[in-house]
């Protein structure tokens, strides 16, 4: 359908917001954490009386309500928190800024996803998970390092990108197609030390969002999820300061008021410190060799004026791998982003964002003759405009944003002596603009819509070179661009729509339909993360890539909403999928788009989840069944084939058990099917050597993957302003070799056999950290 036909839902979005009958005032304000000055995200503001409205404060502790003249008593609650009462006279607009307390009772503590006690069931908004902070700290991890990457894998539709790995797979999309955002910059490689570990330090993180499916139309760029990760503001209160020493690395946490409760500021510093053992290690070889990873998050806000506040944030994070005298390995991330919160009126509220984020690595051989070095970059530099506006049953969301991206292929320089030639890539930059509308419209008391639709547009910009490639992959033309001219356009209608449908305030039947769209990818042959993953740009050659999906779910909370029961089917259909020729070289290629096979894709599957959140056992069980299958015409005689991250059943467990005010324990119990691999069909020998050769792509799969973890923490005494307490963790208690890889080689005995060589990562591996804050 032509874009114009859509103006009208345009229109239609403005005026169903903007009506409004006489006689109606504006209740507004921040609510804040009493302790820290932190604002809530989430929080529950509801009005008792003839209507009972109530709304969530929003990402910077924001809300509004408006409502007939009358008199009413506000309720202000949060999980974890002492709700608090107030009666109040509407007679007029009225600021209500409210801090609460938190509560010390265990029974509070909670691993639930959502704040308000019935969110899951009344809201509009489908596959959305919240990670709850207070839970993090008692999952078990790999080596005691709480991991919020690796909690989401916990979550049903979420999928592991492999044993101890931080990469990860949302109902049936590849690796790359999850947007991750911290503060609002795109953060391109989220994982430390290969995918053991993320680049998120639990503990300078505030609130942390999943959207599975049904996402709001002001997220966009990705096509399988988003993963919104907000940093802490800062305490402005009085100076705190936390930390923590484990195995393998160390942390350490300082906040406090720039002006009492004026401005704040946070900074929080990570680091391992595994290479001081290599550096002991009598190996020579091994000796004064590198492997570390750091990270710093910093944020600082403050108050102009009641309408005014800025917010300044930044992560900056950095691997190191190198062997003595052989070579070393860099990358790292840069994310910047300023923000000033606007409140024109009691119902506007306004967010504007300058961002700033860099992605690059360094390989280097450490060998005078060939003195090798690769470099790669991805920069972007991005400005955003959100508003959100509140009315009496709706909340009206608009705003826009662009992206400028510049992307700088493997880069090699070498010395004259060295018999690999020095390659420069042409850069690549693109412009990426989107504009959107969404409305939240509770339009009676059982039944409530979100929808709305973002306006995508992608351009490619020079200077440059741009071939177009034949199927064989031959260049037939090839053309050249001056900077800043517009050489290829991409425009797409993302329309969004969810629905909830309250039987009583225990039931709801939910229903989303939405589209999404992408236009940087990742070429790579590897099912984890990466360093040297290469990135492009949507081209003549390679179009956006496209998701449909829809979903129909059932949610039902039990005991008071102490238990929590969801179940979800989907299906999604993809556009546009990338793939690789047989024996692709991806690496250093400056013809790489002639190397790829384009397609399309389907996932379908069905979600489970049972949650218990209060007492002292709470936790949950999830479960997915699915299947993601992909079909290119060269491939596997063009019939549809499992994706790599094809898993058919996942299973998850996880139990934290409360003994008492020190003591609490905890487990998670993972159980998958393997992922699909290619295995070879036949092999033959040409000089002495055996060669494998292949037939269907992904027919094989992996042996199954199961794994039990357990933790213990034990609090210290409370002696005043000190606390501390220590974590013991066992990492694979069954001591299970897990598959990471499955390599076939010649038998020894009987070179004519083949023999399967399975290679595993980890055994039992026990971790105990020493955490404090004063």
């Amino acid at each position: 359908m032509p874009i114009k036909y859509y103006f009208p839902l345009f229109l239609l979005l403005f005026f169903f917001t903007s009506v409004s009958a006489q006689n109606k005032y504006t209740l507004s304000g921040t609510i804040r954490d009493a302790g820290t000055g932190e604002t809530l995200i989430g929080a529950t503001v509801k009005i008792s009386g003839s209507t009972g409205a109530g709304t969530l404060t929003n990402a910077y502790g924001y809300f509004a309500l408006t409502q007939a003249e009358g008199s009413y008593t506000v309720t202000i609650s949060y999980t974890g928190y002492v709700s608090i009462s107030k009666t109040i006279n509407l007679i007029k607009d009225i600021k209500l800024n409210e801090e609460l307390r938190t509560a010390n009772d265990l029974a509070e503590v909670t691993v639930s996803a959502n704040n308000r006690k019935n969110e899951n069931v009344k809201s509009a908004q489908m596959g959305l998970e919240r990670v709850d902070m207070k839970s993090l700290n008692s999952i078990p991890v790999l080596l005691g390092e709480k991991d919020i990457l690796k909690t989401i894998q916990l979550l049903p539709g979420v999928k592991s990108g492999g044993e101890g790995n931080t990469g990860f797979y949302v109902r049936g999309g590849a690796a790359d197609q999850n947007l991750i955002i911290l503060d609002e910059a795109v953060v391109y490689n989220s994982s430390h030390l290969l995918g053991f570990f993320s680049t998120f330090n639990a503990d300078a993180i505030k609130d942390v969002s999943l959207y599975k499916g049904g996402m709001p139309a002001q997220y966009g760029g990705r096509l399988s999820s988003v993963l919104d990760v907000k940093m802490d503001d800062g305490n402005n209160k009085e100076f705190k300061f936390q930390g923590g020493i484990g195995l393998i690395a160390s942390r350490l946490k300082a906040e406090g008021p720039i002006v009492k409760d004026k401005g704040s500021f946070m900074v929080s510093f990570r680091r391992t410190y595994i290479d001081l053992f290599l550096r002991a290690s009598p190996d020579s070889s091994i000796n004064g060799s590198t492997l570390n990873f750091y990270d710093i998050n910093a944020k600082a806000n403050y108050k102009i004026n009641d309408k005014n506040t800025i917010y300044i944030s930044g992560y900056f994070g950095k691997d190191n791998i190198g062997v003595k005298d052989l070579f070393e390995n860099n990358w790292g991330n840069v994310t910047t982003t300023i923000r000033l919160n606007h409140i024109f009126s009691d119902r506007l509220f306004s967010n504007t964002s300058l961002i700033y984020n860099n992605y690059n690595y360094t390989v280097r051989l450490l060998n005078d003759v060939t003195n090798f070095k690769a470099t790669s970059l991805v920069r972007d530099f991005n400005f955003k405009e959100d508003f959100q506006y509140f009315s009496n049953k709706h909340t009206l969301r608009f705003g826009l944003n662009a992206t400028h991206h510049r992307i700088s292929p493997i880069d090699i320089t070498t010395s004259q002596e060295s018999q690999v030639n020095s390659l420069t890539q042409e850069k690549r930059y693109g412009l990426e603009t989107a504009a959107y509308v969404s409305d939240e419209w509770a339009v009676t008391d059982k039944l409530n819509f979100l929808y709305g639709v973002r306006l995508a547009a992608f351009s490619l910009l020079g200077p440059g070179s741009f071939s177009q490639y034949n199927t064989a992959g031959n260049i037939v033309s090839t053309e050249n661009v001056a900077r800043g001219k517009f050489y290829k356009n991409y425009f797409n209608l993302e329309p969004r729509f969810s629905v909830s449908y309250l039987f009583n305030e225990e039931n709801s039947v939910k229903a989303s339909y939405n589209r999404n769209t992408q236009n940087i990818h990742i070429l790579t042959n590897a099912t984890s993360s990466s360093p040297t993953d290469q990135y492009v740009l949507s081209s003549n050659n390679i179009k956006p890539e496209i998701a449909d999906q829809i979903a129909l779910g059932y949610f039902k909370n039990l005991d008071e909403n102490n238990y929590e029961f969801s179940g979800e089917v989907y299906y999604k259909w993809l556009q546009n999928q990338i793939d690789y020729k047989n024996a692709a070289q991806l690496l250093a290629n400056s013809n790489v788009e002639s190397e790829l096979l384009y397609g399309s894709g389907r996932a379908y599957g069905l979600e489970l989840f049972f949650k218990k959140k209060f007492g002292k056992l709470n936790g949950w069980v999830g479960y997915t069944l699915s299947r993601t299958e992909r079909k290119f015409a060269e491939l596997n005689n063009g019939n549809y084939f499992p994706a790599r991250q094809d898993r058919t059943h996942d299973i998850s467990v996880v139990g934290i058990y409360n003994l008492n005010k020190r003591w609490t324990f905890s487990s998670s119990f993972i159980y998958s099917t393997g992922n699909a691999v290619t295995f070879p069909a036949g092999k033959y020998v040409i000089n002495n050597q055996t060669a494998y050769y292949y037939t269907e792509r992904n027919a094989g799969r992996m042996p199954y993957n199961m794994r039990l973890d357990l933790s213990a923490t034990l609090e210290g005494k409370n002696t005043g302003r000190f606390q501390s307490s220590w974590n013991f963790g066992v990492y694979n208690a069954l001591a299970r070799k897990n598959p990471y890889s499955i390599e076939f080689i010649n038998d020894p005995k009987d070179p004519s056999r083949t023999v399967a060589e399975q290679t595993s990562l980890f055994g039992l591996i026990p971790s105990v950290t020493w955490n404090f804050k004063f």
